[in-house]
């Protein structure tokens, strides 16, 4: 019997949310199969089987459990034993088991000798092997989403590689049940005119009765926040009450970035094998400007002000259960390729529930791209105990006053919120100019000038 413990994920974290089980109690598991997700203040991690057996449950899922409890065993003896019976029966049959074979034989004759019975081990295999190749793969964020929207995934059709159903196969699922319903509605409102009944509307709940005056009863559902959630909430509301933020504001010319991009985007991405992003441009002109302005990447500690002469570039990026902020370290030692290529590992750990405690630490500036959202313009809040965070928007095409004359340009919005006790308006207001210098030409960060 092998104990399922919950690892430790961080010196600062003591316990964790058991937020699913990815397996039934009493299922056979295989080694290095994902078993369950555990949420902790700071990360969503999965964790596998680490042998092979029958799960058995202890905990049940929505628990808050300590660091180092066992949430399940494993009952690796009872799998081991079957599938050594099973090779003997398929190798050799057991002299009991010949003489049976025999004495029924001589009991009852016949024409022909009946075909040996095969072990039982033999054909439970075969219709579980098709089964699960038939079973669509899911991955913990597109089962999260169906549980928040009250989706039956055994309804929806996958369309992602390797049959695997995606979070584009559940929204879908959403939209043609609404078009369904909205559909049935009308037609019944039609035969009958009132208050329609029992009708849902795609959002996975059922219209509550209405009332004698043909209005539904109004619901509140209560749900915990997850550990992320709160530990978000709690950092968000320690930077405004902690902190003097103050945000400014600029705009930046995106037409000679998107030009290299168009121009050397292809060999960049043949070459290293990732496409060239906006992000590394933005990072690079940020260790640019922080060089020239050391408080902006300086902390406060009480009544000093501590100094690094290293740049740790956080990069916020949006998961299912939580904005995160993995760490880039020592971005001023890397090339637009590594800083890429870090992005990428960063995202495919959050999608894959692989981020470690290691990967938010140690932070000394971040970068938050709401444009990818769709986000025009915002006021980006601290990151404590940071002293500054800048703002990425959406680019659209604007008309400018350029030489005299109005033309259209691909323009951004950025914007810099930053600690007013220890960052002067001047100095927050050049740092921004310098980023949007270097942007705007992508030569001087390029050539470190």
């Amino acid at each position: 019997m092998i104990e399922l413990k919950i690892p430790e994920v961080g010196e600062s974290v003591q316990e964790a949310l058991l937020a699913q089980w990815l397996k039934k109690d009493g299922e056979s598991v295989r080694k290095d199969e994902v078993l369950l997700v555990i949420e902790t203040e700071k990360v969503t991690l999965e964790i596998a089987a680490p042998a092979d057996g029958v799960l058995r449950i202890l905990v049940p899922e929505g628990e808050t459990v300590r660091i180092g409890a066992v949430v399940a065993k494993i009952e690796e003896a009872a799998g081991e034993e079957k599938v050594v019976e099973g090779e003997k029966l398929r190798e050799k049959p057991e002299k009991g088991y010949e003489e049976e074979s025999e004495a029924q034989e001589l009991k009852t004759p016949g024409p022909a000798a009946e075909p040996a019975p095969v072990p039982r081990e033999q054909k439970a295999v075969e219709p579980r092997v098709e089964e699960a190749s038939s079973k669509p793969i899911i991955s913990p964020s597109v089962r999260s989403l169906a549980e928040q929207r009250g989706v039956d995934l055994s309804g929806v059709a996958p369309t992602g590689p390797g049959g695997r159903i995606t979070e584009g196969d559940v929204l879908l699922h959403l939209e043609q049940a609404a078009r369904a319903s909205e559909t049935r509605a009308a037609d019944l409102a039609r035969e009958a005119p009132g208050p329609v009944t029992g009708v849902s509307f795609g959002r996975g709940e059922p219209v509550s009765t209405p009332t004698e005056a043909g209005f539904p009863r109004e619901e509140t559902v209560r749900k915990t926040m997850s550990p992320i959630r709160q530990r978000i909430a709690a950092r968000l509301l320690d930077a405004v009450q902690n902190t003097a933020m103050l945000t400014t504001f600029n705009e930046i010319d995106m037409s000679r970035a998107q030009d290299l991009r168009k121009q050397f985007g292809e060999q960049f991405r043949q070459k290293h094998g990732v496409r060239l992003g906006l992000m590394s441009f933005f990072i690079k002109a940020s260790v640019y400007a922080l060089r020239e302005f050391p408080e902006v990447n300086a902390f406060i500690d009480g009544n000093v002000i501590l100094y690094h002469d290293y740049y740790h570039i956080g990069v916020a990026i949006g998961a299912e259960r939580g904005l995160v902020v993995p760490v880039i370290r020592h971005a001023e030692r890397l090339g637009f390729a590594s800083l890429e290529r870090a992005i990428v590992d960063f995202a495919k750990k959050v999608e894959e529930n692989r981020l470690e405690i290691s990967d938010l630490e140690g932070g000394t500036f971040t970068i938050t791209n709401g444009g990818v959202f769709g986000s025009l313009l915002s006021t980006p809040i601290l990151n404590p105990p940071q002293s500054a965070i800048l703002g990425m928007h959406k680019i659209e095409d604007r008309p400018m006053a350029v030489a005299g004359q109005i033309v259209i340009r691909p323009m951004m919005y950025v914007a810099l919120t930053y600690d007013h006790r220890m960052i002067d308006g001047r100095q927050a207001v050049t740092f921004l100019r310098r980023i949007k210098e270097s942007i705007e030409n992508p030569e001087r960060i390029m050539m470190e000038i």
